[in-house]
């Protein structure tokens, strides 16, 4: 980009690690679509703009933010953690939460890649929240942690670094909320990272909701150890460009790894979702599902990878991807890959991609439905079992509203 100006540059990570991420960005040249992993992704629109890290906070109210109504919730406005919105009482019993300093933050860039990784170095360098949520040995936490993010002011960069411990045989659900508000030529670029011990369990379900001039770039990189299981639901809405990478290093046996994903792209958006899990040890499963539509001149990218090393033996790994083309200037490329090394396998992928069924469209306006609401209806069913991979009946009830809204907006 062409400039990133600061108000107040406050360090939140290591002095070392800024400094290699800084000599990274010297370096590094921005991504084109000659870069295998950007081939679809044009940022360039990213790179020309000047954005600016203001800590200028306008919001007076979350209630219109909140996807679940009781829970702990922690806020960050225009990248910076906002005490006064957050819950009053972050402290319960089994959980620790802290905001990240340069003292405290010794796990974070652990998994990272910063090499050739102009994202994750400019995060790095110009971060400036994040908390560390720890979840206790033995604990299960009753009510969700929620983290809602927001941009407020235009022409805005907001870099938050978040970090996830779960402890051993522990259980918690995180609820990550991405919105703006009046905020116009906006830049999000956020990364969490997530440990999970033994026999730990974590459910993250991911919300972008923005405007129509946001750029994201979202980063989740996981560790999981032994018995551990790790389920992140990612639904997509709004944004001008939303790109969602996903990196899942399962290094203990008998692990499962979900990742679910539903994304509605209309207009110009370009809504891209890059994952990769990485079967290290044995006995372990893994499941992926992403399915979404693509409106007007759209763009939907879809690439996942997993990977079998040679000691994964007994590995369960199954990726399926499915779209339904509204328009005929909508697109979407889709690339599932697997990459084997062990013999005692059961790996499968597909993708497929279509357009609405219309003699469904014109079975159900036979009995009565306009053809806007049976189209709505059967992207609904079509997304349901998407939906139905959520546990949470509040976020399902959440997620059915919007999609509701979202469809109503297409033609």
């Amino acid at each position: 980009m062409k400039n990133i100006q600061l108000n107040n540059n406050i360090p939140i990570l290591s002095s070392e690690l800024i400094e290699k991420a800084r000599q990274e960005l010297v370096n590094i040249d921005y991504p084109t679509t000659k870069n295998e992993s950007w081939k679809y992704t044009r940022v360039t629109k990213i790179s020309k703009k000047d954005f600016a890290i203001n800590e200028n906070n306008n919001i007076s109210n979350i209630d219109k933010f909140k996807i679940i109504k009781d829970s702990i919730n922690i806020v960050f406005v225009n990248g910076f953690f906002s005490q006064s919105l957050s819950s009053e009482n972050l402290k319960t019993d089994g959980l620790v939460i802290e905001t990240i300093n340069e003292k405290s933050s010794k796990l974070v860039g652990k998994n990272v890649e910063l090499t050739n990784e102009i994202f994750n170095s400019l995060n790095t360098v110009f971060s400036t929240g994040g908390v560390s949520i720890t979840i206790k040995k033995n604990s299960k936490i009753d009510k969700p942690i929620q983290i809602i993010n927001i941009i407020s002011n235009n022409n805005t960069c907001a870099s938050t670094r978040n970090i996830v411990v779960a402890e051993e045989n522990s259980k918690a659900e995180i609820v990550q909320g991405f919105f703006s508000e009046t905020a116009n030529q906006t830049f999000d670029n956020h990364i969490t990272e997530y440990f999970l011990k033994e026999n730990a369990s974590v459910e993250i379900t991911k919300v972008q909701n923005y405007a129509d001039e946001v750029y994201s770039i979202s980063t989740e990189q996981v560790e999981q150890e032994k018995g551990s299981t790790f389920t992140l639901n990612t639904i997509s809405l709004e944004g001008e460009l939303i790109r969602n990478n996903v990196n899942v290093s399962v290094i203990g046996e008998n692990c499962t790894t979900n990742l679910n994903g539903i994304y509605a792209s209309s207009k110009s958006q370009h809504i891209d979702n890059h994952t990769t899990i990485d079967h290290i040890a044995a006995h372990c499963n893994s499941n992926e599902l992403y399915k979404g539509i693509a409106d007007g001149k759209s763009t939907i990218v879809f690439n996942g990878k997993v990977f079998v090393r040679p000691n994964a033996q007994k590995i369960n790994a199954f990726q399926s991807n499915a779209n339904i083309l509204l328009s005929d200037d909508a697109s979407v490329n889709s690339k599932p890959e697997l990459e084997i090394y062990a013999d005692d396998v059961k790996c499968s992928h597909g993708s497929t991609t279509g357009q609405l069924d219309e003699e469904a469209v014109f079975y159900l306006q036979a009995r009565g439905l306009s053809k806007k609401s049976a189209t709505n209806l059967l992207i609904n069913a079509f997304l349901m079992d998407v939906v139905d991979q959520i546990g949470n009946e509040e976020i399902t009830s959440y997620i059915d509203e919007i999609l509701e809204t979202k469809l109503n907006l297409l033609k």
